[in-house]
């Protein structure tokens, strides 16, 4: 069975990237399985350069196929912020709770539709030596004026995608995994694992 490592240390990411591969012949592994794996300073202007980098690092000191993805979420009223600094949009270290604060704290007084926005997820493969593609998707929704939910991580408790009437955070995982953004990219993606790693 081919392994794939995800180029995480993100423990929910590991748990919803795996249960959204779970349909292929995959052996799932992620930086808990390789103690000794460096670090990858995400300092791309885009998603798309910040997911590239992880997979290729990943998959070059691994020596196995690795994917990786990086997600935004863009406020219209922001701007497109957060956006590739989603994760640190507080500062450093990353602390999400504080990046919820902030959030709300930049949205007082904008209400309704004035607070739509989308996440994006970009997902990242490479294989070793070889080529990487990317694929990408995309959910939109409303930042919520204050958090629902215990589910999920990130924004989750803030985001609520059209069309539905649970945020992020108070959906069942295979519920969210059927709508989220991360969820449509890896859908996308698990073509190119197919073709990459042979048809397997």
């Amino acid at each position: 069975m081919t392994s794939l490592v995800l180029a995480t240390r993100n423990k929910h990411k590991v748990e919803e990237l795996s249960a959204l591969l779970s349909e292929l012949p995959l052996k799932i592994l992620s930086f808990h399985d390789f103690p000794d794996m460096p670090d990858v300073v995400e300092d791309g202007a885009t998603l798309e350069e910040n997911a590239v980098k992880k997979a290729n690092v990943v998959a070059s000191f691994t020596g196995l196929p690795s994917l990786a993805d990086d997600t935004g979420l863009e406020v219209e009223a922001l701007d497109g912020a957060p956006g590739v600094r989603s994760a640190r949009f507080a500062g450093e270290p990353p602390d999400w709770e504080a990046n919820n604060r902030k959030l709300l704290s930049d949205l007082s007084g904008i209400e309704g539709s004035a607070r739509a926005a989308a996440f994006r997820c970009v997902v990242a493969l490479a294989v070793p030596g070889g080529e990487v593609r990317t694929v990408e998707g995309v959910t939109s929704g409303v930042i919520l004026e204050a958090p629902r939910g215990e589910g999920g991580f990130g924004y989750d408790p803030l985001f609520l995608p059209d069309g539905h009437d649970l945020a992020y955070a108070e959906m069942r995982p295979d519920r969210k995994n059927a709508v989220s953004h991360r969820g449509k990219a890896i859908k996308a993606a698990q073509e190119l694992v197919v073709a990459l790693l042979g048809g397997e």
